[in-house]
This record gives structure tokens, C-alpha cells and sequence, in this order.
């Protein structure tokens, strides 16, 4: 159907504490050495040369509030009008309640805003424009916003100790060694009908696929997580081409000459190789920020999508494709017209 949503305002947050690949890996030397893996392998093979911590005890609804208030303040709205919020991040404060109750009390908004929590992986913030995008459409709200707090310190730290373990099989290593590219930061996305909008970002509208056959790929916990990069990657690429094609069908203007940037979910540059040769569109119309920021999860998407406009790599009228996958699998094509 015809969408008449647009994406009013996008703001981020990162952390202040830069975190080289070499740092962690010189945390584990002695169990690189004893696998016969030389310093600096990390890099090499993702591309991620830094990743960012926030400050020790930081929660994810701390810094996913402070995105929703500069996105508020950005946009100028009154925050009485916001009649949903959603959180997506991976990252969370507790079992319950949901971040988003959390980021709702912090902002202090009205009890009449709808607030819970989506979870899909890294695919989680596209779903939340989704739904979203529904609710005003269907003239239940007039602003809904979707927030993410991402943090990788507590994973990271815990997957160094188990690396650290004297007695670590080469199959442990390897299963866990893909945690080490994750990242944090924290976004804020304020959406709208169009005829409220001062932006006009419109979404086009959006075509998604699943493939849980996979859901074993990559199983993550606070503690870490289990993954098995090679497989994933094949998995992911493999669904990423039945999804573009479909997307293709369902969407106008869904083909590379058409497209004018893409803004994908990023996980290593390898992935990006693979995933643009495998789909045939232009690696130089993808921005990238990977490889200072790490995985940083569903907050990914959103804050390259904002970093690729404060970069002057978006004009008005250009056509953005939003290119989200996330573990399970599921993967989501979603056509902007900026």
C-alpha cells in the first residue's frame, strides 16, 4: 500500500571510550599464541579496526534517553504528541520492565503513549519503524518514536575471560571470537504522518523474508554468544538475494541504477564485499562505518542512515535503501525517498 510516513528527525549518541581490535586481542595473547594466531588477525579478517564503551555501569535506557531528547529537541515537536514509544535494542536494563517503559519515565512523556519493547536482533529498529508506520497510518498516533541503547562492554569483557581460559579448545575459540567485533551507541528515530512533516523523508514502503532454518547461526546472551561467522555469512547473503529480488517486485525503483545509497545493517567489510557482489549493486554508493564502530547491532541501521546525512552523502530527493538483516533469520528491504 501507499505510505505516507516519513522519517521526521534521526539523532545518535556514542560512546566516549575508543576500543582498538589490537587492545582486546593483546588481552588474549597468550591464547592467540598458543593457536599460533598472530596479533592484529581480528582486523584483517572484519575490516574493524575500533569499536566504543560506554562508561562502566551505563544502562542502555541512560543513553537511548539521551538520543530521544536530542531527537525531540532536534525536531521541535511537543512530546505530549508522541503516541508511541519502542525500543529495539538487544541490550537491556532488566528482564522487565522493557527499556522502553524506562526511556518513557525518564522523558516523562504522557500516559496516554503507548510504550513496549520490540525484539528481532539487529533487524529489531526496522521493525519498529514498521510498526510504527502502521499506527499512523491507521491515525492511531501523530508521532511514534523508536529508540535504541546498545552497550558491547559487558559481552566483550565476559567473552576476554572466557578467551582467556588456559584450557580453551580451538572449537570455543572460534564460536566465540565474532563477539569481539560488537559495538554501542545509542539512536533515536522520530516518525510522522507526511502532512505533519517538516522533513518529508518518506518510506516507500518495505518487503521482508525469513529464513529460520538458520536460527542456530548466532545465539547471543548478556555474557556473550555463540556464532559461526562462515555459516552465517552464506546463510545471510543467500537470503539477502531471494529478499532483493522479491523487493524488486513488490517495490518501484528497486534496482541499483535507481538507488542512490545504500544504508546497510554492517557486521564486517568482508560481509559488505560478499553482499554487494552477491546482490551486483555499487559498493561505492554504501556507506560504511564499521570499521571505527564495530557491530553495533539494530542501532547500526539508523545511525549510519544519519551519519551518511551529516556526511553530505544524502541530497534531497535521493533514493535510500535501508538494508537490515538480523540473526534468526529475517531480512527487511526498505525504499526512502530522502
Amino acid at each position: 500500500m501507499p505510505s505516507n510516513v516519513v522519517i521526521e528527525a534521526i539523532a545518535y549518541e556514542l560512546p566516549p571510550h575508543g576500543i582498538t581490535s589490537l587492545s582486546l586481542e593483546e588481552q588474549i595473547s597468550a591464547t592467540l599464541e598458543k593457536f599460533g594466531i598472530p596479533l592484529g588477525n581480528l582486523e584483517r579478517l572484519t575490516g574493524i579496526s575500533e569499536r566504543r564503551f560506554w562508561d562502566p555501569g551505563t544502562a542502555p535506557s541512560d543513553v537511548a534517553t539521551i538520543a530521544a531528547r536530542k531527537v525531540i529537541e532536534a525536531s521541535g515537536i511537543d512530546p505530549e504528541e508522541i503516541g508511541c514509544i519502542i525500543n529495539t535494542s538487544v541490550s537491556k536494563d532488566f528482564i522487565e520492565p522493557s527499556v522502553a517503559c524506562l526511556v518513557h519515565g525518564n522523558l516523562e512523556l504522557s500516559p496516554f503513549c503507548r510504550n513496549f519493547d520490540i525484539g528481532n536482533a539487529c533487524l529489531g529498529f526496522v521493525d519498529g519503524i514498521s510498526e510504527i508506520m502502521m499506527m499512523i497510518e491507521a491515525g492511531m498516533i501523530k508521532y511514534g518514536l523508536v529508540v535504541n541503547g546498545e552497550s558491547s562492554r559487558e559481552p566483550i569483557e565476559a567473552t576476554i575471560k572466557k578467551l582467556q581460559d588456559p584450557d580453551l579448545t580451538m572449537k570455543s575459540f572460534r564460536e566465540n571470537f565474532a563477539t569481539l567485533t560488537l559495538g554501542s551507541g545509542a539512536v533515536a528515530m522520530l516518525l510522522t504522518h507526511k502532512d505533519n512533516s517538516k522533513s518529508g523523508h518518506l518510506i516507500n514502503g518495505s518487503v521482508s523474508m525469513a529464513a529460520t532454518a538458520y536460527n542456530r547461526l548466532c545465539v547471543g546472551q548478556r555474557d556473550g554468544g555463540i556464532s559461526y561467522p562462515h555459516e552465517l555469512l552464506v546463510a545471510g547473503v543467500g537470503l539477502a538475494i531471494e529478499a532483493w529480488e522479491l523487493t524488486k517486485e513488490k517495490l518501484a525503483n528497486w534496482s541499483d541504477d535507481k538507488i542512490d545509497l545504500y544504508i546497510p545493517h554492517q557486521v564486517s567489510i568482508p560481509h559488505i564485499e560478499m553482499l554487494t557482489e552477491a546482490l551486483e549493486i555499487s559498493i561505492d554508493k554504501v556507506f560504511l562505518n564499521v570499521q571505527t564502530l564495530g557491530n553495533i547491532g539494530p542501532a547500526a541501521l539508523p545511525i549510519t542512515l544519519k551519519m551518511a546525512e551529516e556526511a553530505g552523502r544524502i541530497a534531497s530527493g535521493n533514493h535510500v535503501a535501508l538494508l537490515g538483516i538480523g540473526s534468526g533469520l529475517n531480512c527487511t528491504g526498505m525504499s526512502v525517498t530522502w
